[in-house]
């Protein structure tokens, strides 16, 4: 009889996501060893091997991939359960693992933070800033409890609440302000010089949408991994790039920017709060959408 413990599921999921031992071990809290011994047991329970070590890398074998979504699944239903059986609980307290996405954490945290901690004192809150495809795959498969993330949220494992709509802007250098003539038209020649964030940011995206019939030349030459780098590269007469009204108090920190708004009806993102369906926690996910749409409004607030 084969005989899989839940340990031996954890270690594994930790394996096949860092593909490293020693990170997988460190993140389980115990010795590379004891990691290493309890999946040769499972591979040994299961008959076949789970992982390809050779040449300083680890990789998936074929089996593994196949069983990997399986495991997954089965350590999501034991966490949903740990969770119902906690129900007795005050709302948000103990743990709780929120992701958010790198254009919002920023911003948004510094305000969300401490009002957390001043109303639900007992919440062990962790944080886990990442891309969105990264979240939904580790809020579907139990690792995070919920994600803030723009839509478009499509995964058939979750459901999603809307937080507030997170209008666009255009940050341009500052000597070029006057020349643009706000308000900004999305067909302006001046979103040829749009500097965008990296590949897998979800603002990469909503920014060639934004852009219409313009096709930005910048592209090819400049991309960055945060806000913070873009408007930096504005400031010093680079291009111009989209922000949204969550980071205009960072851009206002640069006196060489300029924050222009677009004609009406202008581009927004609609920011969300998602979590598993099966996820029994729904007095903490309300709770938390009050309290983040509390935050935002004092995060947004200030003249453009």
């Amino acid at each position: 009889m084969i005989r899989i413990t839940i340990r031996q599921m954890q270690y594994f999921e930790s394996l096949a996501e860092t593909l490293h031992f020693g990170r997988a071990a460190a993140g389980c809290g115990v010795t590379q060893p004891a990691l290493s011994a309890q999946i040769s047991e499972m591979e040994s329970q299961l008959g076949f091997k789970l992982f390809e070590r050779g040449g300083g890398a680890v990789r998936l074998t074929a089996e593994a991939l196949g069983l990997r979504p399986r495991i997954e699944r089965i350590l999501a239903e034991l966490r949903d359960l740990e969770s119902e059986a906690r129900r007795e609980r005050q709302v948000l307290e103990g743990r709780f693992r929120l992701g958010v996405i790198p254009t919002v954490a920023p911003y948004l945290l510094p305000e969300l933070l401490p009002r957390l901690k001043r109303r639900f004192p007992h919440l062990q809150l962790e944080i886990r800033e990442a891309i969105t495809a990264t979240l939904l795959e580790e809020t579907g498969n139990g690792r995070l409890d919920g994600m803030i993330a723009a839509e478009p949220l499509d995964d058939p494992r979750l459901a999603h609440e809307i937080l507030f709509e997170d209008p666009f802007y255009l940050a341009v250098p500052e000597g070029e302000a006057e020349r643009i003539a706000p308000p900004v038209a999305q067909e302006s020649m001046a979103l040829e010089r749009l500097m965008l964030l990296d590949d897998g940011h979800c603002m990469r995206g909503q920014a060639l949408d934004i852009c219409g019939m313009v096709k930005p030349v910048a592209m090819e030459s400049f991309g960055a991994t945060s806000l913070t780098t873009l408007l930096h590269m504005v400031s010093h007469g680079m291009g111009v790039t989209l922000i949204p009204q969550l980071a205009h108090a960072s851009a206002r920190l640069l006196p060489s920017v300029r924050v222009l708004p677009f004609i009406d009806p202008g581009p927004s993102r609609t920011i969300s709060l998602a979590w598993r369906k099966t996820n029994p926690r729904q007095a903490d996910f309300s709770a938390l959408c009050d309290i983040v749409r509390a935050a935002q409004k004092i995060t947004s607030t200030g003249e453009f």
